[in-house]
């Protein structure tokens, strides 16, 4: 059974963050993050050999690897907010290796090929902490591997399971009984785990997209902030990308724009904008952080459909979210989607049932932000006019690390590039689409309540989870 409280939410629960900063922390100069003068908007018609759209994870590293690659290259990034704005600056900050989702995700989709993507997805965790040192971000990052935790009893054979396909693979994984799982963290729910050692860490997520900022402009790259662009054209000899009160004539682009609304309406059919929520502490006390123990500092995932995901960061606070995915019909993303005060109650009532040795913590920050979900729960790729336009979307909440990969390989992908990545059937293929308005919505709304139901009966998956399943298109919080 699961051990969430059926109960709504109680006053005190809701008093925890009703005094709570509605925004991103790692946003906040709060968390140690400074905020630069954003970059001018466009005005008036430019060239380039290079137009990013995008100034998250994705569009910053795609920037980069093409100055990288050429120095010389003329690189124009468009932001219509500032960098980091969406999902790269809302995230967990959790930083893994995997491009699949985790391995169970990618053993069900890519079997054949899942050797080379976990080598590949260890190379490129590898190469993302080599150039944070390179380029001198400092983004707070920390190895501490991931723990996954039990919160139910009785899944003894899938945690060892589940730690015989990372060694299989070549993590080091540890698998964790309830008594050595609340010895790594004090909380009477956890009933077992698997520490994986291995391509796991933490980062100020702010703080690295900023950084990253930083560095495409001293690479000469020349970005363009509160910038949006409404559409895209091809031309004889390359696209054309509007904006409101400009336009950029490029040779190529990379298209990075997460949940929002895209330029090419083919990404429609396969992204589905999912709301996620969180909340962060104040810092804790040191009596209340003895009182968890949590000595190294692993960022955690319940292991369950409807999952938190939890950490601290530097200055020991604690951030917990997820458990909810809230769609809304059509999938709309704007700031007025940012605050959900019911899902806020369940968090902050579920943290305290998590830790109720932290009564009386407040919340100091509280904020949400869209995830670019697709069924297959990994990034996909694709190119359009003539093949001088790439993207890479539905990271489904685990870009951080695999954005780097993402915009490495869309970018081979509008430079007609063949490489080892351009060649895998995981680049090569789309997932499956979500159907159109309404069985979208009542497709989405029936596996959410399946999901929750399968949660309470010890993760036995029905009917409709196991079509789902065999159909290929996934869904959880």
């Amino acid at each position: 059974m699961s051990p969430w409280p059926r109960t709504p939410p109680t006053a005190a629960h809701r008093a925890a963050y009703a005094d709570a900063v509605r925004g991103s922390f790692w946003l906040d100069p709060a968390s140690g993050v400074e905020l630069p003068d954003p970059q001018p908007a466009l005005r008036g018609e430019t060239t380039a050999d290079l137009c990013v759209v995008g100034g998250g994870f994705t569009g910053l590293w795609a920037a980069l690897h093409a100055k990288r690659d050429d120095p010389d290259r003329d690189v124009v990034l468009l932001e219509g907010e500032t960098c980091g704005f969406g999902g790269s600056g809302r995230n967990g900050g959790f930083c893994v290796a995997s491009l699949t989702h985790g391995l169970g995700n990618g053993e069900a989709r890519f079997a054949d090929e899942l050797a080379a993507l976990e080598r590949l997805g260890l190379e490129n965790h590898a190469g993302l902490c080599a150039d944070v040192e390179r380029l001198g971000i400092d983004c707070e990052l920390e190895h501490t591997g991931e723990l996954t935790a039990a919160i139910e009893p009785g899944h003894d054979d899938e945690l060892e399971e589940e730690a015989a396909l990372l060694r299989r693979f070549g993590h080091e994984a540890v698998v964790l009984d309830r008594d050595a799982m609340r010895a790594q963290v004090r909380s009477e729910i956890f009933h077992g785990g698997v520490w994986d050692r291995t391509g796991a860490s933490l980062v100020h997520p702010g703080k690295l997209a900023l950084g990253l900022r930083r560095a495409a402009l001293d690479a000469g790259v020349r970005i363009h902030e509160h910038t949006a662009a409404h559409d895209l054209r091809e031309t004889a000899d390359g696209v054309e990308i509007l904006c409101a009160q400009g336009r950029v004539r490029a040779r190529r682009a990379v298209l990075g724009t997460n949940a929002f609304p895209p330029l090419l309406r083919e990404i429609r059919r396969y992204v589905v904008p999912v709301y996620d929520y969180v909340l962060m502490t104040e810092p804790l006390t040191p009596e209340q952080r003895a009182s968890i123990g949590w000595e190294a500092r692993q960022g955690i995932g319940d292991w369950a459909n409807q999952f938190h995901y939890y950490r601290l960061t530097a200055d020991d606070r604690i951030l917990w979210g997820g458990y909810d995915a809230v769609y809304r019909w059509n999938g709309p993303v704007g700031p007025q989607h940012d605050d959900h005060d019911e899902t806020f109650g369940r968090l902050s009532q579920h943290f305290f049932t998590q830790f109720p040795q932290l009564e009386g913590v407040r919340f100091s920050h509280r904020w949400g932000g869209a995830i670019d979900t697709c069924s297959r729960f990994s990034v996909f790729f694709g190119t359009a006019c003539s093949g001088r336009v790439a993207y890479a979307a539905g990271y489904t909440g685990l870009g951080v690390g695999a954005t780097r990969f993402g915009a490495r390989v869309a970018l081979d992908l509008a430079d007609g590039r063949d490489t080892e990545a351009t060649r895998l059937r995981y680049v090569r293929t789309k997932p499956l689409p979500f159907p159109p308005e309404p069985l979208r919505s009542v497709g989405i709304g029936l596996t959410r309540n399946r999901l929750a139901a399968a949660d309470r009966n010890g993760g036995r998956r029905g009917l409709w989870l196991r079509t789902l399943d065999r159909l290929g298109l996934g869904f959880d919080s």
